[in-house]
């Protein structure tokens, strides 16, 4: 994992001599983004289809493995519900100089809450996103307080570009209230008004407050927080995510969470101010080395006879259709070496063997090729030999109980239940400590057990829940829920889940990041990743 240290808090000067700010009219459509590199990165949109036998390179395609829960079945006997994991691995990252570039929009909070040292480490922290953005890159900055403005068009991250908008950044002052709604809609506008695209795209949002302008305390809906532009729908599942950023123990965790839900994105929690740097890191680390764009997979059922009986996908858009014999779960964007595994649940019917079959298609941002994959077909043995537990099963069972477990505790402890909230949580850890994976000494199984153990404190009072169990817990489910990575506090705890599902571009954005905070290389001793595998470290590359 990331071990993360205190660094001693910079001095802010945004006080002394501040850089002169954007001051021109705000133009009411923002249709003035940037050009991009068409020699660089054309926007061609005619796109190609490649499928296995067209001989695309086995390194270069989504990885497709199926696991059954157990390796045979009495052949007399039929099954109600057998689980079968599907593992997606996304490939390694292109060149360096041929990734797909991002047009990222970073919305920021300057109330009066963060005067002092919060801004200097924001300015800090976006002046390394900015340093790490390429030429084909482009960003804008959404600066909001009471009202919100865009601080910086859509610009392209070319030497002038950075020099602009690290000049934008630094300009910055805080004052005046919270208002994430209008921050977001600005930042939701620059996407909707562009004239051309990146590949990829995203919204950064932080905050370090609650938004006192458009949600009610008594009941509030967070959803109002959110511009429908950037919220999927039923005709498209595949919008702009918001990742958001907690920022220190006064934030608005559950406004923040439901953003990020919403749109697809991530929640993480910054309890320790000096590491948001890092947690910048680790984001555009992964936005940097976006591989796969829009990837569905399908489920067809081969048995005449077998039906599907559920999805465990986490927040992935799912679907089973009327006839459970096909369904589909839409995962969306993959980073460099990401994994996601989700849980099919199905009949067996007496002496049938052939289960399932396993496809996928998406999109190639780099080479613009749709691509179409057929995994094997999900077969099982039929003999009177002794069954073997499938480990890999066992473990993707034991993090979808663990996500479950803390959904169910996060409701009590709202409710005020903090007694039952930890009790739900202590339920999981014997459950956990009883089965196949954790008795094997599965590292997952172990991490599980330890982060479960350390929400179970941050809920010891209702003051320590307020302070920092809730914000912790939800950036936990984030991070299940969507099997990525996320910044959670200050933890040095080698066992911990925080890093669990963190990606060599990840771990490398990170290092990079401390590097750069220690002002030497040395700072790259300061890291341990915990890869996604669990079950064998990547090769060095």
């Amino acid at each position: 994992m990331t071990v993360l240290r205190r660094l001693p808090p910079p001095r802010s000067n945004s006080a002394r001599n501040p850089a002169p700010t954007f001051q021109s009219p705000e133009p009411s459509i923002f249709n003035d983004d940037e050009s991009l590199d068409r020699k660089i990165d054309s926007t061609n949109t005619t796109f190609s289809v490649k499928t296995p036998s067209d001989n695309l390179n086995h390194g270069r395609k989504v990885n497709i493995k199926t696991y059954t829960e157990v390796s045979t079945v009495v052949k007399s006997r039929k099954l109600d519900s057998f689980t079968v994991l599907l593992h997606l691995k996304a490939p390694a990252s292109h060149s360096q100089t041929s990734r797909a570039p991002v047009d990222l929009v970073t919305v920021l909070d300057i109330s009066g809450s963060m005067a002092g040292t919060k801004l200097a480490l924001l300015k800090r922290a976006m002046g390394f996103v900015i340093q790490n953005l390429g030429p084909n890159d482009r960003l804008a900055v959404i600066a909001f307080s009471s009202t919100a403005r865009r601080l910086f068009p859509l610009r392209r991250m070319s030497e002038t570009g950075r020099q602009q908008a690290l000049q934008a950044v630094n300009s910055l002052v805080a004052n005046g209230g919270t208002n994430i709604a209008e921050g977001l809609r600005k930042g939701a506008k620059v996407m909707e008004d562009r004239r051309e695209k990146n590949p990829v795209s995203s919204i950064i949002l932080l905050s370090d407050g609650q938004d006192t302008y458009t949600i009610t305390q008594n009941r509030p809906n967070y959803e109002m927080l959110l511009p429908l532009s950037v919220r999927p729908n039923e005709s498209s599942t595949f919008k702009i995510p918001v990742h958001a950023f907690g920022f220190g123990g006064d934030h608005d965790a559950s406004s923040m969470h439901s953003i990020s839900e919403a749109s697809g994105g991530t929640f993480s929690f910054i309890e320790t101010e000096g590491i948001i740097q890092d947690a910048f890191a680790q984001c555009i680390g992964g936005l940097l080395s976006v591989v796969v764009k829009d990837l569905r997979l399908g489920i067809e059922c081969v048995g005449p006879t077998v039906y599907i009986g559920s999805l465990k996908a986490g927040s992935y858009h799912n679907r089973v259709m009327p006839d459970r014999r096909t369904g589909s779960i839409d995962v969306g964007d993959l980073y460099a070496d990401e994994e996601r595994d989700f849980l099919v649940s199905v009949n067996v019917p007496v002496e049938e063997t052939s289960i399932l079959k396993v496809s996928c298609v998406y999109t190639d941002p780099v080479t613009k090729e749709f691509v179409k994959l057929e995994g094997e077909e999900v077969r099982i043995e039929r003999n009177n030999d002794v069954a073997k537990i499938s480990i890999e099963v066992d473990r993707q069972q034991n993090r979808i109980r663990a996500a479950e477990a803390m959904a169910t505790a996060r409701a009590l402890a709202e409710n005020g239940d903090l007694a039952g909230a930890v009790s739900a949580l202590e339920s999981f850890r014997k459950v956990l400590s009883e089965t196949a994976s954790a008795r094997s000494g599965d590292r997952l199984c172990a991490s599980l057990e330890a982060e479960v153990k350390e929400m179970e404190e941050r809920m010891a009072s209702r003051h320590v829940y307020e302070a920092s169990g809730r914000a912790y817990i939800l950036s936990g489910l984030s991070s299940h829920s969507w099997q990525r990575a996320t910044a959670r506090g200050d933890s040095t705890d080698g066992s911990s889940l925080v890093q669990a599902y963190q990606t060599p571009s990840m771990v490398e954005m990170v290092t990079r990041s401390q590097a750069s905070l220690l002002g030497s290389p040395s700072g790259q001793r300061l890291l341990r990743p915990m890869w996604s595998s669990f079950g064998s470290q990547p090769k060095p590359r």
